[in-house]
């Protein structure tokens, strides 16, 4: 990552403890669930390292996890649930994927429809109604990417400069969702967000 040698360097979306932290969260918003879904892309190449990282997590908190995976082609996201449900599943992770951020306003609609308080990787299922996120400033990233294009255009080979890694990270938590969930937030955790949506 700190020389990528090649024509190639760019800014990583990836922060492999992130899945970790947002079951941490989801555990802090939902005290009394003992299971925990996580919903992941089965086409993601990542989603089996998230996996791996929120089990070893929920079994040193006592949690147990129900995976429910979905590739792309499907859209049987009343099914994902549905299937939750039935393995008792009182909470829920939704993965970093690109898939599953398309699909947020459905996504976001259905964890109201069960029941089923949500924790999403980044701010703009919160904006849509979601109840909480925490993930990468994707503006930030934005901005660091339009930056390092400057000293490319004045010469620098991309391979010599470095995949920078993101540094800023958003909670964001939306009163209204915890309302509807019956979730009472701590101050604590309301002190720590970036964004309260109210």
């Amino acid at each position: 990552m700190s020389r990528p040698s090649g024509n190639a360097t760019g800014i990583s979306m990836n922060a492999g403890a992130l899945p970790t932290k947002r079951l941490e969260l989801l555990h802090e918003l939902v005290p009394t669930a003992t299971t925990v879904g996580i919903l992941v892309n089965a086409s993601n190449a990542n989603a089996a390292a998230d996996v791996v990282a929120v089990e070893s997590a929920a079994q040193r908190i006592g949690l147990q996890v129900v995976i429910a995976s979905i590739a792309e082609a499907e859209t049987d996201f009343n099914g994902v649930f549905e299937a939750l449900t039935r393995a008792n599943a009182s909470a829920l992770l939704v993965n970093t994927d690109a898939f599953f951020s398309s699909r947020r306003d459905q996504l976001v609609a259905l964890a109201f429809s069960y029941g089923i308080p949500t924790v999403y990787s980044i701010r703009e299922f919160v904006e849509v109604g979601g109840l909480a996120s925490y993930g990468n400033d994707l503006a930030d990233a934005y901005r660091h990417a339009g930056v390092y294009v400057g000293p490319i255009l004045k010469g620098a080979r991309p391979g010599d400069l470095p995949v920078l890694q993101p540094t800023k990270f958003d909670l964001v938590i939306n009163l209204k969702a915890a309302k509807v969930f019956g979730i009472e937030i701590s101050p604590t955790l309301l002190a720590r967000a970036d964004e309260v949506i109210e």
